[in-house]
Protein backbone atom coordinates (compact mmCIF):
# COMPACT_ATOMS: atom_id res chain seq x y z
CA UNK A 1 0.00 0.00 0.00
CA UNK A 2 2.88 2.32 0.56
CA UNK A 3 6.25 2.32 -1.39
CA UNK A 4 9.31 4.21 -1.13
CA UNK A 5 9.79 6.68 -3.87
CA UNK A 6 13.14 8.49 -5.43
CA UNK A 7 13.11 12.07 -6.99
CA UNK A 8 14.67 14.70 -7.89
CA UNK A 9 14.64 18.51 -7.47
CA UNK A 10 15.46 21.78 -7.61
CA UNK A 11 14.42 23.22 -4.38
CA UNK A 12 14.39 26.73 -3.57
CA UNK A 13 15.20 28.35 -0.44
CA UNK A 14 14.13 31.79 -0.26
CA UNK A 15 16.34 34.52 2.00
CA UNK A 16 14.03 34.14 4.98
CA UNK A 17 14.51 30.50 5.80
CA UNK A 18 18.88 31.21 5.39
CA UNK A 19 18.89 31.44 8.94
CA UNK A 20 17.46 28.09 9.28
CA UNK A 21 19.55 24.95 9.24
CA UNK A 22 19.60 24.04 5.23
CA UNK A 23 18.62 20.52 5.88
CA UNK A 24 15.39 21.48 7.54
CA UNK A 25 15.13 24.22 5.35
CA UNK A 26 14.61 21.58 2.82
CA UNK A 27 12.77 19.25 4.73
CA UNK A 28 9.96 21.61 4.83
CA UNK A 29 9.79 23.24 1.33
CA UNK A 30 9.68 19.57 0.63
CA UNK A 31 7.10 18.42 2.34
CA UNK A 32 5.29 21.56 1.16
CA UNK A 33 5.26 21.02 -2.86
CA UNK A 34 4.97 17.44 -2.64
CA UNK A 35 3.09 16.03 0.91
CA UNK A 36 -0.85 15.03 -0.07
CA UNK A 37 -0.28 15.47 -3.58
CA UNK A 38 -0.73 12.98 -6.42
CA UNK A 39 2.26 12.81 -8.83
CA UNK A 40 1.17 11.33 -11.74
CA UNK A 41 1.93 7.74 -12.45
CA UNK A 42 3.57 7.35 -9.14
CA UNK A 43 0.73 7.79 -6.19
CA UNK A 44 -0.34 10.00 -3.39
CA UNK A 45 2.82 11.26 -1.85
CA UNK A 46 2.40 11.18 2.24
CA UNK A 47 5.38 12.56 3.76
CA UNK A 48 9.15 13.00 3.15
CA UNK A 49 11.34 9.67 4.28
CA UNK A 50 15.21 11.01 4.11
CA UNK A 51 16.76 13.08 2.06
CA UNK A 52 19.59 10.46 -0.11
CA UNK A 53 22.05 13.88 -1.48
CA UNK A 54 21.59 17.91 -2.43
CA UNK A 55 24.10 19.93 -3.78
CA UNK A 56 25.55 23.32 -3.35
CA UNK A 57 23.17 26.19 -3.36
CA UNK A 58 23.17 28.29 -6.24
CA UNK A 59 22.20 31.98 -5.17
CA UNK A 60 19.47 33.59 -8.10
CA UNK A 61 18.28 36.90 -7.62
CA UNK A 62 18.36 36.71 -3.92
CA UNK A 63 17.09 32.72 -3.39
CA UNK A 64 19.39 29.79 -2.71
CA UNK A 65 18.45 27.06 -5.67
CA UNK A 66 19.75 23.52 -4.53
CA UNK A 67 19.80 20.01 -6.34
CA UNK A 68 17.90 17.62 -3.97
CA UNK A 69 17.40 13.88 -4.27
CA UNK A 70 15.25 12.26 -1.72
CA UNK A 71 12.84 9.53 -0.94
CA UNK A 72 8.67 10.13 -0.24
CA UNK A 73 6.49 7.36 1.32
CA UNK A 74 3.40 7.16 -1.53
CA UNK A 75 -0.02 5.62 -1.00
CA UNK A 76 -0.09 3.02 -4.32
CA UNK A 77 -1.49 -0.07 -3.79
CA UNK A 78 -0.96 -3.06 -6.53
CA UNK A 79 -3.55 -4.45 -8.33
CA UNK A 80 -4.82 -7.42 -6.44
CA UNK A 81 -4.21 -5.79 -3.03
CA UNK A 82 -6.84 -6.43 -0.35
CA UNK A 83 -7.59 -3.08 1.78
CA UNK A 84 -9.96 -1.89 4.40
CA UNK A 85 -11.77 1.10 4.59
CA UNK A 86 -15.29 2.70 5.51
CA UNK A 87 -18.55 3.23 3.61
CA UNK A 88 -18.46 7.18 2.71
CA UNK A 89 -21.36 7.14 0.77
CA UNK A 90 -23.76 5.02 -2.06
CA UNK A 91 -25.41 5.69 -5.05
CA UNK A 92 -27.33 3.51 -7.76
CA UNK A 93 -23.66 2.97 -9.32
CA UNK A 94 -21.63 2.08 -6.45
CA UNK A 95 -19.83 2.57 -3.04
CA UNK A 96 -17.75 5.17 -2.48
CA UNK A 97 -14.89 4.40 -0.20
CA UNK A 98 -12.64 6.15 2.44
CA UNK A 99 -9.54 4.79 3.69
CA UNK A 100 -7.85 6.62 7.28
CA UNK A 101 -8.88 10.20 6.56
CA UNK A 102 -5.95 11.09 4.00
CA UNK A 103 -7.87 8.93 0.68
CA UNK A 104 -10.93 9.31 -0.53
CA UNK A 105 -11.01 8.38 -4.04
CA UNK A 106 -11.68 4.55 -3.85
CA UNK A 107 -14.79 3.51 -5.57
CA UNK A 108 -16.66 0.19 -6.08
CA UNK A 109 -18.76 -0.46 -8.79
CA UNK A 110 -22.24 -2.08 -8.11
CA UNK A 111 -21.11 -4.64 -11.47
CA UNK A 112 -18.14 -5.70 -9.20
CA UNK A 113 -20.07 -6.80 -5.93
CA UNK A 114 -21.58 -10.36 -4.93
CA UNK A 115 -24.29 -11.75 -7.04
CA UNK A 116 -27.88 -10.60 -5.67
CA UNK A 117 -26.32 -7.18 -4.54
CA UNK A 118 -29.02 -4.52 -5.44
CA UNK A 119 -29.35 -1.20 -4.55
CA UNK A 120 -32.36 0.10 -2.03
CA UNK A 121 -33.38 2.94 -3.72
CA UNK A 122 -35.45 4.20 -1.03
CA UNK A 123 -32.50 3.37 2.03
CA UNK A 124 -30.10 4.81 -0.73
CA UNK A 125 -27.67 2.01 0.54
CA UNK A 126 -26.73 -1.49 -1.13
CA UNK A 127 -27.87 -4.44 0.11
CA UNK A 128 -26.38 -8.40 -0.67
CA UNK A 129 -29.53 -11.35 -0.57
CA UNK A 130 -27.46 -14.26 -0.02
CA UNK A 131 -30.14 -17.35 0.61
CA UNK A 132 -32.92 -15.43 2.00
CA UNK A 133 -31.09 -13.19 4.52
CA UNK A 134 -30.56 -9.28 3.64
CA UNK A 135 -26.95 -8.14 4.71
CA UNK A 136 -26.86 -4.53 4.57
CA UNK A 137 -23.93 -1.78 3.56
CA UNK A 138 -24.39 0.68 5.33
CA UNK A 139 -22.86 4.58 5.67
CA UNK A 140 -19.41 4.08 7.91
CA UNK A 141 -19.43 0.60 7.83
CA UNK A 142 -16.02 -1.40 7.76
CA UNK A 143 -15.89 -2.79 4.41
CA UNK A 144 -13.04 -5.04 2.60
CA UNK A 145 -12.45 -4.47 -1.24
CA UNK A 146 -9.84 -5.60 -3.82
CA UNK A 147 -7.55 -3.41 -5.81
CA UNK A 148 -8.96 -3.93 -9.27
CA UNK A 149 -7.37 -1.18 -11.37
CA UNK A 150 -6.41 2.64 -10.84
CA UNK A 151 -6.54 5.60 -12.94
CA UNK A 152 -4.34 8.88 -13.10
CA UNK A 153 -6.16 12.07 -14.40
CA UNK A 154 -3.92 15.24 -15.64
CA UNK A 155 -5.78 18.13 -14.16
CA UNK A 156 -5.64 20.94 -15.90
CA UNK A 157 -5.15 24.06 -14.48
CA UNK A 158 -8.44 26.82 -14.91
CA UNK A 159 -8.34 30.47 -15.90
CA UNK A 160 -9.27 32.76 -13.14
CA UNK A 161 -12.78 34.41 -12.89
CA UNK A 162 -13.87 37.62 -14.71
CA UNK A 163 -15.45 39.85 -12.54
CA UNK A 164 -19.79 38.50 -11.99
CA UNK A 165 -18.43 35.21 -13.22
CA UNK A 166 -19.27 31.93 -11.64
CA UNK A 167 -17.23 28.78 -11.79
CA UNK A 168 -19.38 26.24 -13.55
CA UNK A 169 -17.42 23.01 -12.46
CA UNK A 170 -17.11 22.84 -8.71
CA UNK A 171 -14.33 21.64 -6.83
CA UNK A 172 -16.45 18.34 -5.67
CA UNK A 173 -17.69 17.65 -9.47
CA UNK A 174 -14.04 17.73 -10.87
CA UNK A 175 -12.74 14.26 -11.19
CA UNK A 176 -10.05 12.97 -9.05
CA UNK A 177 -6.24 13.25 -10.34
CA UNK A 178 -5.85 9.38 -8.97
CA UNK A 179 -9.08 7.24 -8.08
CA UNK A 180 -8.77 3.43 -7.65
CA UNK A 181 -11.67 1.02 -8.86
CA UNK A 182 -12.19 -2.00 -6.44
CA UNK A 183 -14.27 -4.88 -5.70
CA UNK A 184 -16.11 -7.43 -3.05
CA UNK A 185 -16.60 -10.20 -4.40
CA UNK A 186 -15.31 -12.84 -3.68
CA UNK A 187 -15.13 -14.91 -0.11
CA UNK A 188 -13.98 -12.79 3.04
CA UNK A 189 -14.70 -9.28 0.88
CA UNK A 190 -17.08 -7.25 1.80
CA UNK A 191 -18.25 -5.79 5.30
CA UNK A 192 -15.96 -6.80 8.21
CA UNK A 193 -19.05 -7.46 10.29
CA UNK A 194 -20.05 -10.73 8.05
CA UNK A 195 -17.28 -11.98 7.95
Amino acid sequence: MFILTTFSDLITIPPALFRVRTRSALEDLINAKYANKVVPNTGLCIALYDILKSGDGVVYKGSANVNVTFRMIVFRPFKGEILTGRISSSTQHGIKVRLGGFFDDVFIPGDNMFEGTKFDHLEQIWVWNNDGEAYYMDKNEEIRFRIETEFFRDQNPRAPLKAGETDVESEQNRAPSYHILGSCNQSGLGLVSWW
